[in-house]
C-alpha cells in the first residue's frame, strides 16, 4: 500500500462525500465474510499486485483510484478460515475491482492459494464474479488462465477438493479456466456464466437465442452446474459437501 494510505483514503473519500455521491464502496470479499465462521479471513499473499506491464493509459491511475476506494490491491481476495469448523483455503474474485477482471497479480495470487491449499491438504473454494481477462494487461493478462488451470489441476491429481462457486456474472477468461474445473460447482440463482455475452454471440450468430440462455439454471440444466445454492444457504451447503469428502472440524 502507497504512505499515508489510510490519509489518502479519507481525504478520497470525503471529496466524494463533498460531490454527494456513496462514500463508500461495498468491501471487497463479502462472501468470504459470510463463508467463514465468525467472519473471519486470514488474509494471505494481498501484498502481490499488478505492475501495469504494458503501460496502458490511465491504467495505474485507475488502479491506485481502486485501492483507495476499496482498501484493496487487487480483484481477488485470498486467505484461510473455517467453514462450520473445517479449515479451508478460499478466494473471492470481486467484482467491485474493475469487473474482477483477470490481472496477472490475480492469477498469481489465486496460484499461490491452490499451492498453499495443496501444501496444507486443505479443501479449496473459489467464488468468482468476472468480466474475463482484464484488457489493460493484455497477453499477460490471457496466460493466467493456463497458469492458474495447471495450478488447479495439480491440486486436484494430489487428492485435493476443490468447490468452484458461480456468482453474477461469471464470464470470459475466469469461465474458460479455473471457474469451470471444480469437482464441485455450485452457483447462486439467476447469475450469467457464459464465455461471451448473449447479446455478442446473437450478434455473431444472427439468431435469437433460448430464453435464459447461460442463467445458472440453463446451465444446470445442461449438466455446466451440479446445483443452484441461495447465497444465504452457501456456507451450509458447502459445508455439507465438505464433511461428505471426509473433511472433519478441528485445526488443519
Amino acid at each position: 500500500m502507497p504512505t499515508g494510505f489510510e490519509e489518502k483514503r479519507k481525504i478520497f473519500l470525503g471529496y466524494r462525500k463533498m460531490r454527494e455521491k456513496k462514500s463508500s464502496f461495498t468491501p471487497l470479499g463479502d462472501r468470504l465474510h459470510l463463508l467463514f465462521d465468525g467472519g473471519k479471513i486470514e488474509h494471505l499473499f494481498r501484498d502481490v499486485c499488478s505492475k501495469d506491464p504494458l503501460h496502458f493509459p490511465d491504467y495505474q491511475k485507475t488502479l491506485v483510484q481502486l485501492k483507495l476506494k476499496t482498501n484493496a490491491n487487487d480483484a481477488l481476495i485470498t486467505g484461510v478460515g473455517s467453514v462450520d469448523g473445517i479449515r479451508a483455503a478460499a478466494a473471492q474474485l470481486d467484482k467491485h475491482f474493475l469487473m474482477g477482471s483477470m490481472s496477472s497479480a490475480v492469477g498469481e495470487r489465486l496460484t499461490q492459494l491452490v499451492e498453499y491449499a495443496d501444501k496444507k491438504k486443505l479443501p479449496l473454494i473459489i467464488i468468482s464474479a468476472s468480466g474475463g481477462a482484464r484488457m489493460q494487461e493484455g497477453m499477460y493478462s490471457l496466460f493466467q488462465m493456463a497458469k492458474t488451470s495447471v495450478a488447479v489441476q495439480r491440486f486436484k491429481d494430489h487428492g485435493g477438493l476443490y468447490i468452484s462457486v458461480l456468482t453474477h456474472p461469471t464470464t470470459g477468461g475466469v469461465s474458460a479456466s479455473f471457474a469451470m474445473l471444480g469437482d464441485i460447482i455450485l452457483a447462486e440463482p439467476g447469475a450469467l456464466i457464459g464465455f461471451a455475452g448473449p447479446r455478442v454471440i446473437e450478434q455473431t450468430i444472427g439468431e435469437k437465442l433460448p430464453k435464459g440462455f447461460q442463467s445458472a439454471e440453463f446451465q444446470q440444466e445442461h449438466g455446466f452446474v451440479d446445483a443452484i445454492v441461495p447465497k444465504e444457504e452457501m456456507k451450509t451447503a458447502i459445508a455439507k459437501l465438505l464433511r461428505l469428502h471426509g473433511y472433519k472440524g478441528g485445526p488443519a
